[in-house]
């Protein structure tokens, strides 16, 4: 009986060891070189689509016949939305990549051909000068975009994450949209100082390529960024569980072995894309295109709203931290199911001031998704696939419906001819992702699935 009752306590407390894995000291300092490189790399990515979006109607007179301006429009948007067609492709070979060789690896794999793409958009002759090859060329290009993107943010937003710790892991995250934020400000501060000193013919013949081929070196300086940069943790100890000999993870596990996760994940991009698209690719167009909104004013309005929302960004990503993700992101979802019709007939009345009104409200709304997503997301996941699956479920989700907003709400307004679409489609899915935020389990202050608890090293800001 004596050696019964020490026996067992004994064996109770090792089992309980065995279960609970010492916890992943972070350092500071890499953490910060982690986070920026991301930032900074998703910032080059979202640089070009800035530029796109702003330019679209330029864009439209240099790549295609001359004729109906709707016409070019719709044909520029067409082609904007055929590179999110090959981004599931993209995330099916660089997702289980890298959950195979590393997420450091593959992340400066898409830096590269995200760069080079972009670079020659800006070097593709014009439709006026080689014909039909110039929107073949365009398109090309884009499906190399498109491509190089379907793994860049699983790739970074799972980056942070997992050098992230626990109780940070909102507020850190949040720097990745700061990043995408900094893009688009770039990138229409860029082509608003054309427009307002470039003549419409100067900006047509030549000023139009200026943004693309800054892509050049802005490419060069994230590829270094990121290949300074050391492997996650948490990839490091799956790697080092299996003795540096990690077997393939099949493609079907990543889908039919997470598919509940992947049901929440394509949700939960659903509402995060189609508003982001909406307010930062779609309305400067909206306002030029549909609205007739002088073009200058247009793109200042949008400039000072992603100042705002910069400005929010980790403050909103702080506050998931102490409230949950659950909270931020449905909160979200109710305000544009409530008020996308008022924001919309704010900005149609076209004073500046009721413009500035209406995007603001949907801007500090959509940062209740920027400020949560990239922590939410990749908590999905186990730490084997996170990449893989992560890759899939969002890249799926913006091809059928984020990158292809522009592109169906303007045929929805030239079909129908209801100028209120756009709050319509916004509505349509707040109420897709409230369903999904309803079904999804809350990850702040926890750690990833398939990980060790992770806790911030000393001095940690």
């Amino acid at each position: 009986m004596p050696t019964a009752s020490v026996v067992a306590p004994a064996s109770l407390v090792k089992t309980r060891k065995a279960k609970t894995p010492d916890p992943t000291v972070t350092d500071p300092a890499l953490v910060k070189r982690a986070v920026k490189a991301a930032a900074l790399g998703n910032a080059m990515e979202w640089f070009d689509f800035g530029v796109y979006s702003y330019i679209a109607v330029t864009l439209g007179k240099v790549f295609f016949p001359s004729g109906n301006p709707t016409a070019q429009l719709l044909s520029t948007f067409g082609a904007f939305a055929a590179a999110f067609l090959v981004r599931p492709l993209g995330g099916m070979i660089f997702g289980p990549l890298g959950d195979r060789v590393g997420r450091q690896k593959v992340l400066a794999l898409t830096m590269i051909m995200m760069a080079a793409g972009t670079f020659a958009i800006g070097l593709i002759p014009s439709y006026a000068t080689i014909g039909v090859g110039a929107p073949i060329l365009l398109l090309v290009a884009r499906l190399v975009q498109g491509f190089s993107t379907g793994g860049e943010y699983a790739g970074a937003s799972t980056f942070i994450a997992e050098y992230a710790p626990d109780k940070r892991r909102g507020f850190l995250g949040s720097w990745l949209e700061f990043g995408t934020l900094a893009g688009y400000i770039g990138g229409a501060g860029l082509v608003t100082i054309m427009t307002a000193l470039l003549s419409a013919d100067d900006l047509t013949s030549w000023g139009w390529r200026i943004p693309f081929l800054v892509a050049g070196p802005m490419g060069i300086i994230g590829l270094y960024l990121r290949l300074r940069l050391e492997e996650t943790p948490a990839f490091a100890a799956e790697a080092e569980k299996a003795e540096n000999n990690r077997p393939k993870t099949p493609l079907r596990e990543m889908v039919a072995g997470q598919w509940r996760a992947l049901l929440l994940c394509v949700g939960l991009v659903l509402v995060f894309n189609v508003t982001d698209y909406m307010l930062l690719s779609y309305m400067p167009s909206y306002l030029t295109g549909q609205l007739h909104y002088d073009e200058t004013h247009g793109l200042l309005v949008v400039l000072g709203v992603m100042a705002v929302m910069m400005i929010a960004q980790p403050f909103v990503g702080a506050l998931t931290d102490r409230v949950g993700r659950r909270p931020v992101i449905a909160t979200g979802c109710a305000g544009f199911l409530l008020l996308s019709v008022p924001a919309l007939l704010l900005i149609r009345q076209g004073s500046l001031l009721a413009v500035a009104l209406g995007m603001g409200a949907l801007g500090m709304l959509l940062v209740c998704f920027t400020a949560s997503m990239p922590s939410a997301l990749p908590a999905l996941f186990p730490t084997k696939v996170r990449y893989g699956s992560l890759s899939i479920g969002f890249n799926v989700s913006v091809s059928l419906f984020g990158g292809t907003t522009p592109l169906v709400v303007t045929a929805l307004i030239g079909a129908t001819g209801n100028m209120m679409m756009p709050a319509y489609y916004m509505m349509a899915a707040a109420v897709i992702g409230g369903f999904a935020v309803w079904r999804m389990s809350e990850s702040a202050g926890r750690p990833l699935p398939g990980s060790a608890p992770s806790v911030a090293g000393r001095h940690a800001e």
